[in-house]
């Protein structure tokens, strides 16, 4: 729908595929839009411009450190790439650690490569941790009142929608405040949990919601969620 859509519209799709190992949800698969755009033939295999990102700060790997990545074009119009091609070679290269670790992911080991099995036990490690952190954090808030938390399918956090009490969205509106972002800043004060309101992000009027991460490790993140609970309950008896 996104590919027919800006071919109708002559629009370039930027495709951020950085968490394309992280999915969860089962039956669920990622699909480059690359591939889909091959396949679904003409015109929009050759009429749409593409360029797909990829990072080794996310997914499994999570070398925030090193700060690389690279992107794929498709499509790109020929004095447009001329221009990009000049700009990328005015600036200064990347580290040489930064450019070795993109090569070990955009070609990690094959089968038959005396290190594939190391790799592949740290890979599925590391995702399958994120899978059991991803099925907590939504169970955990789907079990407290007033949350609703959809399931999360990948990357690597969780956007809860939570019901206020109307004492609490009339101290917001006395501080001047939205109400999510009053109670994210109550949340981080009171039990140094630090979560980006809605509002950030835009949510129907009369709804509040926020993101958190799964990314703290699974005992770190239990102990975070137990607290997350004792909070909302002396939150939402004072507001009541």
């Amino acid at each position: 729908m996104i590919i027919k859509f800006a071919h109708k519209n002559r629009l370039f799709i930027f495709a951020d595929e950085v968490y394309q190992d992280n999915v969860y949800a089962e039956g669920s698969k990622f699909y480059s839009f690359k591939k889909v755009l091959r396949e679904l033939g003409e015109p929009y295999s050759s009429g749409v411009e593409l360029a797909s990102f990829m990072s080794v700060s996310k997914g499994y790997m999570g070398e925030c450190g090193l700060r690389g990545g690279w992107m794929e074009l498709l499509n790109l119009d020929a004095a447009v790439q001329a221009h990009l091609y000049k700009a990328i070679s005015a600036m200064l290269c990347p580290t040489s650690l930064g450019q070795a670790a993109v090569d070990c992911v955009a070609k990690p080991p094959v089968k038959g490569e005396p290190s594939y099995d190391l790799w592949l036990k740290e890979k599925t490690a590391v995702l399958d941790s994120l899978n059991s952190r991803a099925k907590m954090i939504a169970d955990t808030f789907n079990s407290m009142k007033g949350f609703k938390c959809n399931p999360v399918q990948g990357a690597m956090y969780a956007f809860p929608s939570i019901t206020l009490p109307p004492g609490a969205v009339a101290a917001a509106q006395h501080q001047g405040q939205p109400p999510d972002v009053f109670y994210a800043f109550r949340l981080l004060e009171e039990t140094g949990i630090c979560v980006v309101p809605g509002s950030g992000f835009g949510q129907r009027p009369g709804t509040f919601h926020f993101r958190t991460t799964i990314l703290p490790q699974p005992a770190a993140l239990k102990e975070m969620l137990d607290i997350f609970q004792e909070f909302h309950r002396k939150f939402a008896d004072q507001y009541k």
